[in-house]
């Protein structure tokens, strides 16, 4: 796996994939029984380099009887920064994340999502190069989500370099440049998002239903018209088969009386893909365990 420089690289995968050991391995937390991790254009390890990473674990790993400005200050002192700078941009990125009033207060006074905004803020109070997330938006709520998402984006806008490790496709969508997706350790896809997507290949279509779509059934079991279908009840999301018309099924589900919302060919959504090359992995996986067997 290679992470360009700038930009927001996704690590994606299904729990138990391989992310979060993989970053452990970058971060020098375990070590690798083969190959080697290089960063920054050496191997002499991160705990070397650590001045110049972020890393906010999947993992709470806050001093609970700490008060959250002194927590914010040690872990600046532990990056190198002189204690006074410390302070500044401490109460800075606890205004900012909205704990200003918070800041005195113990870290088991806390809810998981503020303990986990806390923890944000010390990955990045260094004003690190490489900042490594390993799903940092889990236990938040959406405002709180957006926050965060805001200031990601705004770190790889100015040049610096996001490792975002997930399983939620919806996030990786809207924010990587780049991704690669693993599975049982083994990397299954790679690339731009734009070249991830042209490489998955077929036609798509977006259908959104007003109302049951039972009547659709025997369309989408049609597998010379319907090549995939990703239902979500309301909504579904289908590949196409080979040579198949978006425009047929349409006339199709509108001959048989199905309510549609929506109808859209669009490119295939990262979800998509993942559910197709994740299950197809997890197929062969299967396959080749009964082979053995």
């Amino acid at each position: 796996m290679e992470v360009a420089a700038g930009g927001i690289f996704g690590l994606l995968g299904p729990n138990g994939a391989g992310k979060s050991t993989t970053i452990r391995l970058i971060m020098g937390i375990l070590e690798p029984d083969e190959g080697k991790v290089v960063l920054f254009g050496t191997a002499q390890g991160s705990r070397a380099l650590s001045q110049r990473i972020g890393y906010l674990p999947e993992e709470r790993g806050l001093y609970k009887k700490m008060k959250v400005l002194d927590h914010l200050i040690f872990l600046g002192e532990t990056k190198g920064i002189g204690r006074a700078d410390a302070r500044r941009r401490a109460q800075a990125w606890l205004e900012r994340l909205g704990l200003g009033a918070w800041a005195l207060k113990k870290v088991e006074d806390l809810s998981k999502g503020m303990q986990q905004k806390v923890q944000f803020a010390g990955a990045l109070l260094h004003e690190p190069e490489l900042v490594i997330l390993d799903e940092p938006f889990s236990g938040l709520d959406p405002v709180n989500a957006q926050v965060m998402k805001d200031i990601v984006v705004e770190i790889a806008a100015s040049g610096r370099t996001v490792l975002f490790s997930t399983h939620v496709m919806e996030q990786a969508e809207r924010m990587c440049d780049r991704i690669a997706i693993i599975a049982r350790g083994e990397t299954v896809v790679s690339g731009t998002l734009a070249q991830v997507k042209a490489d998955f290949g077929g036609r798509h279509v977006a259908l959104g239903f007003t109302h049951d779509k039972s009547r659709a059934e025997q369309i989408f079991a049609d597998r010379s018209v319907v090549a995939r279908i990703d239902d979500y009840g309301a909504a579904a999301e289908l590949q196409m088969a080979e040579g198949a018309d978006p425009e047929q099924l349409l006339a199709a589900l509108v001959r048989e009386g199905v309510g549609l919302r929506r109808f859209e060919v669009v490119e295939p959504s990262l979800h998509a893909i993942f559910i197709a090359r994740v299950g197809a992995d997890a197929d062969a996986a299967a396959a080749h365990a009964g082979e053995a067997a």
